[in-house]
């Protein structure tokens, strides 16, 4: 197998995915080639080189419909010999992006190619898609369907995990977002965005909140109680896990992802491609993996993910220096960090996707970015990166330092 390198990496802030936010007047194609054209600038890069470009996006339709990766190569102005190919893996498609941008390069029938993301919240809600899980009737009872935040209180209830667990955890990452912006730690990979004639629209994440602490979380109700009470969604949950009398509704908008607009993309090559284009190999790929989990719970992948990853590059969770984890909520985190013995000091140490926001296609590919930077930053060796996904899957990757 071929020694594949991340060669850089770019990525948008995260605009508030509403019509009020930041980037809402961008459509998705003119924030999908913002990373793009940044690679090619900052790297001069010659974009005949890239083999192939992929591009997570989980709601592919309307304006971020009709293969949006192709539409963003060719707005980005990459050479029209450069194919494209958008993916939807839920929530770990921008990191699904990079695995598969770098597997040809891993095979040898490529030298240089480029994975990432892009999600338009603001302007192609969550769900416009539609899909059979949630509207095909035999289906939803056959597999015990119910929403994710659903699940996500159903995993809380199973794991034990208190409301000021949650809201200790969510105002944690808060604290950690707001200090890596002061301490200029995002400063080499975010680009800022512009509008058409040049005005800066946003230039850091929008969604962070320094003053949140468990005390004003503890103010906020629980976002799902109704829902899974009235819509029969608890009920569904119980049929599944009937250990547990009730379910318990603890998450809220305080401590569960952000909606955001966003974009990333990772520049990915062999040796040989970096020594052409004279580009400093920064960490290599040591493996990458994903997984399926029961559907219901949904959210309790990401360990899995990570012990299949771990075997297949012949480490153990000990090996692991920096945890990089999408903050979907409060209660994966915990999860995860119970399930491998993970302190809260090596996982999420710059915060996460609670403060800053999950723009669903591009998120996997912005927190690899992360985990890259913070390596570097820290002179740590390895990090593993992994997304609960879902319908019951987990993604994960793991990189070392070069």
């Amino acid at each position: 197998m071929e020694a594949t390198y991340l060669l850089d990496h770019v990525r948008t802030p995260r605009g508030r995915g509403r019509a009020d936010g930041s980037l809402h007047e961008i459509t998705p194609v003119r924030l999908a080639r913002v990373p793009l054209q940044a690679l090619r600038e900052r790297n001069r890069l010659d974009t005949r080189e890239v083999s192939d470009v992929v591009m997570g996006c989980v709601v592919p339709v309307g304006e971020q419909g009709g293969n949006i990766a192709r539409m963003a190569v060719l707005d980005a102005d990459y050479d029209q010999s450069v194919p494209a190919l958008q993916i939807n893996r839920y929530c770990g498609s921008g990191l699904e992006a990079v695995a598969i941008a770098a597997a040809p390069v891993m095979a040898g029938l490529a030298e240089l190619a480029i994975g990432g993301g892009i999600e338009m919240m603001s302007r192609v809600p969550m769900g416009a898609d539609g899909g059979a899980w949630a509207q095909d009737p035999q289906l939803a009872a056959k597999t015990h369907f119910v929403i994710q935040g659903i699940s996500a209180d159903l995993l809380a209830t199973l794991r034990g995990h208190s409301r000021e667990d949650l809201d200790a955890y969510a105002a944690e990452s808060h604290r950690r977002a707001a200090a890596a912006w002061a301490e200029g730690r995002f400063a080499r990979s975010v680009v800022p965005v512009r509008d058409f004639i040049g005005t800066t629209l946003l230039e850091r994440d929008e969604t962070i909140r320094p003053e949140t602490t468990v005390q004003t979380l503890a103010a906020l109700k629980p976002a799902f109680e109704e829902m899974g009470r009235q819509y029969g969604y608890d009920a569904v949950a119980l049929g599944r896990y009937p250990q547990i009398e009730r379910v318990e509704h603890r998450h809220h908008a305080g401590n569960s992802s952000g909606i955001v607009d966003g974009a990333a993309a990772v520049l990915v090559g062999n040796a040989r491609a970096a020594d052409r284009l004279q580009l400093r190999p920064r960490a290599r790929i040591r493996s990458f993996a994903a997984i399926g989990s029961e559907p219901t719970l949904m959210l309790d992948a990401l360990a899995q993910a990570a012990r299949r990853a771990l075997l297949r590059a012949g480490m153990t969770a000990a090996d692991i220096d920096l945890w990089e984890l999408n903050e979907a909520f409060s209660t994966v985190v915990l999860t995860m960090m119970e399930e491998l013995a993970i302190p809260h000091e090596r996982i999420n140490v710059n915060g996460g996707a609670i403060a800053m926001g999950h723009p669903l296609g591009a998120t996997g590919a912005m927190i690899l970015g992360t985990a890259l930077d913070e390596l570097e930053r820290s002179g740590r060796g390895t990090a593993l990166v992994s997304l609960c996904v879902a319908a019951g899957m987990g993604s994960a990757m793991i990189i070392e330092r070069v």
